[in-house]
C-alpha cells in the first residue's frame, strides 16, 4: 500500500469514526451556548447505545432493514428524556451543572449495564444482525479521499450545516445565543430564559443519544461496559477546541476521528504497524488533552455559560 493510499484510507476511516462525535459535540453547543454546561454529554451517548443496541435486538425480525433507523428515533427520544434530569436540576433548581453532568454520567452507566446484566444474564448484550453499511454515491464516490460513505457521516455533516445555520441565521437561534450571553437582557427583551435553556438541553439529549446509538450501530455492534469510553469527553473536547461553534465542533471531531481511527486500522498499516499498539491506542485521549489543555484558557466560552439564572438579579 503506497503512502497515498494510506492517507485517502485514514481520512475516510476518520470520517466514519468522526460521525458520532460530531453529532454529540454540537449537542454540547446547543447547551452551552444557552448557558448550560453539559458535562453529562458521555452518559448521554452511553444511553443513547444501549437504547439503541437493544432495540435494534428486539425488533429487528418486525422491523428488517428499517431497524437502525428506528432504533436512531428511541435513542434520540431516550436521550431527550434523560437529559431533562440535568434541564431540571441545573436550571429549575440551580444545582451547580458540572457536578449533575458528572451524576448524570455515573447514573448512565450503571442504569445501562444494570438493565443489560437484567435482560441479557451476562456482562454484554448480543451482536446485532443488520446495521449501517456503507453506501455508494458516484459524484462522492470519484473522490478519492472519501470514496464510498456511511448513512452516518452524512446524516453527521448535514447536522453540522443545519445547525449553523439554525443558531446564526434564525430568530431562535439568536435568542439561545443571547440566553447564553446575557440572559437578564434577553428576559428583558422578552425571551422566557428557562424555556430556551430547557429546549437546549433537551437538543443536547436528543444529539447525545444518536450520538451513541450511531457507535453502536456502526463501530461495536453490541453494548458492554467499554462500549463508550470516553467519546462523550472526546466530544466534549471537540466542542471546546472548536470554540462552541457547530462547524468548528465538526472540524475537531474529525481530527479526534483521524486520531480514534489510526488507534484502531493503524496495527493493520504498513508503517504505523511498527508503533508500540497501546501508543496508538492512548493516541486519542493524549490528544484530548492536550486540546483542553492548550485551548480551555484562550477559547472564550458563551459569557453566561454554567451560571444559573435568577430572575431579578442583576
Amino acid at each position: 500500500m503506497s503512502p497515498l493510499e494510506i492517507f485517502y484510507f485514514l481520512v475516510s476511516s476518520a470520517i466514519f469514526y468522526a460521525a458520532p462525535l460530531i453529532i454529540v459535540a454540537i449537542g454540547g453547543v446547543f447547551s452551552e451556548r444557552s448557558g448550560v454546561v453539559n458535562i453529562g454529554l458521555e452518559g448521554l451517548m452511553v444511553i443513547g447505545a444501549f437504547t439503541g443496541i437493544v432495540f435494534n435486538l428486539f425488533f429487528v425480525d418486525a422491523l428488517g432493514e428499517f431497524t437502525p433507523w428506528v432504533s436512531l428515533i428511541i435513542a434520540m427520544i431516550t436521550g431527550t428524556l434523560f437529559s431533562l434530569l440535568l434541564a431540571i436540576a441545573a436550571v429549575s433548581f440551580r444545582a451547580d451543572q458540572v457536578v449533575t453532568g458528572v451524576a448524570i454520567n455515573l447514573l448512565a452507566i450503571a442504569v445501562a449495564i444494570f438493565l443489560v446484566k437484567l435482560i441479557f444474564q451476562k456482562g454484554q448484550t448480543d451482536i446485532i444482525s443488520v446495521n449501517f453499511s456503507q453506501i455508494r454515491i458516484s459524484f462522492l464516490r470519484d473522490i478519492p479521499i472519501i470514496g464510498d460513505m456511511y448513512w452516518t457521516s452524512l446524516l453527521a455533516i448535514a447536522i453540522a450545516f443545519i445547525s449553523w445555520a439554525v443558531i446564526y441565521y434564525t430568530p431562535f437561534g439568536l435568542r439561545l445565543r443571547a440566553v447564553g450571553e446575557h440572559p437578564a437582557a434577553a428576559d428583558t427583551m422578552g425571551v422566557n430564559v428557562t424555556k430556551m435553556r430547557y429546549v437546549a438541553v433537551m437538543i443536547s439529549g436528543a444529539l447525545g443519544g444518536l450520538g451513541g446509538a450511531i457507535y453502536a450501530q456502526t463501530i461495536s455492534n453490541d453494548f458492554g461496559h467499554a462500549t463508550i469510553t470516553g467519546q462523550g469527553f472526546m466530544a466534549l473536547a471537540a466542542m471546546i477546541f472548536g470554540k462552541w461553534h457547530p462547524l468548528g465542533a465538526m472540524g475537531a471531531a474529525l481530527f479526534f476521528g483521524f486520531a480514534q481511527s489510526l488507534s484502531i486500522v493503524g496495527p493493520s498499516l504498513p508503517f504505523f504497524s511498527e508503533i508500540p499498539t497501546v501508543f496508538l491506542y492512548i493516541l486519542p485521549y493524549v490528544l484530548t488533552i492536550l486540546a483542553l489543555a492548550g485551548f480551555i484558557g484562550r477559547a472564550s466560552a458563551p459569557k453566561a455559560s454554567g451560571t444559573p439564572y435568577i430572575k431579578g438579579n442583576r
